[in-house]
């Protein structure tokens, strides 16, 4: 029996060809594909004919590690993609703004990471990423979008997965390139028996750690990590948040900056730990807010230490329960949300109607995204023009810069 063969007519939101209604990735339109499978999904086991567009992918897990969807597609098209997925989401709630070319912000790579520790059927512990769709892990030795010192992060989750074993506990590893070194933060390990503790803080001295935290308690510290944003040292507390890589903050903040003109007061909500509050405050006074109290108290102390900067207040509110109101808002010249995937839709429905100058936006999902813009549409505000940024390069993920006036 011959082989089906399908006819991809376009690349779907999560970076699967799409053919008839059934879903193959690693496959790009036009191409004709003999599949496997006769599910929604299928897999491809032949590209008949290949796309002008495809590539070689850049990494050998490529295919079997799920980190990556799109290795296989040409850089100029690929970002035309991520601009489509922009529109596509604003269309389906009737936006239609002017929408500007990808920004490239991948830089010299991601400075953060999370790696996954796992036994599988067999005795071997596997410390990598998730295969695609799956709870499998895929054990890596090296990974193309990471910073190159960041690499040193493999070995060093390899360690101290291997220190947490008789514990027999599945692992989330996040570790993020600071100024001083890895700084790594476990999740799954629970509470640490003393005799763990001591295997760990070896095992982190011996990889070169920074610092060690398991669920935010400290394990170890050679000193505190920190980063430079906006000119600034900033300690970061355990697990912080940061953008992808450095290129990524420093295309999304000379947005910010550009999207708020001359304003001369801004609130800058969902704030973290400060990549635009502290851009801001070069310029205007700032009202920050986030619900991570670590992170407004990074800001805050980041903040003692900056000189010639205009007045900030910096405060720990949750933001889906308890948005700024607009009372809180009034007479603000700016305001600057970057909520997380979830969007800021109570905080939307007040910024709909609050007496602000004008809003810019910055969103990792352009979905919620659109579903925001709508609710400000609704209040009478115009979304003018919508900037996408890739720092999460080869994957179905896109942030995006969006402003709005009244």
């Amino acid at each position: 029996m011959s082989a089906e063969r399908l006819t991809i007519s376009h690349v779907g939101h999560r970076g699967d060809g799409v053919a008839d209604g059934r879903f193959v990735p690693f496959t790009l339109a036009g191409e004709v594909v003999e599949i496997e499978g006769d599910g929604e999904r299928v897999l491809p086991t032949a590209i008949v004919t290949p796309s002008a567009e495809r590539v070689a992918p850049a990494c050998g897990y490529f295919g079997t590690c799920g980190g990556c969807a799109l290795q296989h597609w040409a850089p100029p098209s690929y970002l035309r993609w991520k601009r489509d997925l922009v529109a596509t989401a604003l269309s389906a709630r009737g936006l239609q703004p002017e929408i500007a070319d990808t920004i490239d912000a991948h830089g010299t790579g991601r400075r953060r990471v999370t790696l996954h520790a796992r036994r599988g059927d067999g005795p071997k512990l596997a410390v990598g990423f998730a295969a695609a769709r799956s709870h499998a892990i895929v054990a890596i030795d090296a990974c193309p979008v990471l910073e190159p010192a960041l690499e040193a992060a493999l070995p060093a989750a390899r360690a101290i997965a291997r220190a947490l074993e008789p514990a027999g506990k599945p692992l989330d590893i996040q570790v993020t390139l600071t100024d001083q070194g890895l700084d790594m933060e476990l999740r799954g390990a629970g509470r640490l028996a003393e005799r763990l503790r001591q295997e760990l803080i070896a095992a982190a001295g011996a990889a070169h750690l920074v610092r060690l935290t398991n669920h935010g308690d400290l394990v170890m510290q050679r000193e505190p990590p920190s980063v430079r944003m906006a000119g600034l040292r900033v300690q970061l507390p355990p697990g912080a948040f940061l953008q992808a890589t450095a290129a990524g903050e420093e295309a999304l903040g000379r947005l910010v900056l550009d999207g708020v003109g001359k304003a001369k007061s801004a609130a800058d909500l969902f704030c973290g730990v400060g990549p635009f509050a502290l851009r801001l405050a070069q310029r205007m006074k700032v009202r920050a807010a986030d619900a991570d109290a670590g992170a407004v108290a990074s800001l805050t102390a980041a903040l003692r230490h900056g000189s010639g900067l205009k007045p900030v207040t910096a405060e720990t509110r949750d933001l889906f329960r308890r948005p700024l109101t607009a009372a809180d808002l009034k007479g603000l010249d700016a305001v600057v949300f970057d909520p997380p995937r979830a969007g800021a839709e109570a905080q939307a429905k007040v910024l709909a109607k609050a007496d602000v100058g004008r809003i810019v936006a910055v969103s990792c999902n352009p979905a919620t995204f659109a579903r925001d813009a709508a609710i400000l549409a609704g209040g009478g505000w115009r979304l003018t023009d919508v900037t996408p940024v890739d720092q999460f390069r080869w994957s179905a993920h896109v942030e995006l810069v969006a402003r709005f006036t009244r």
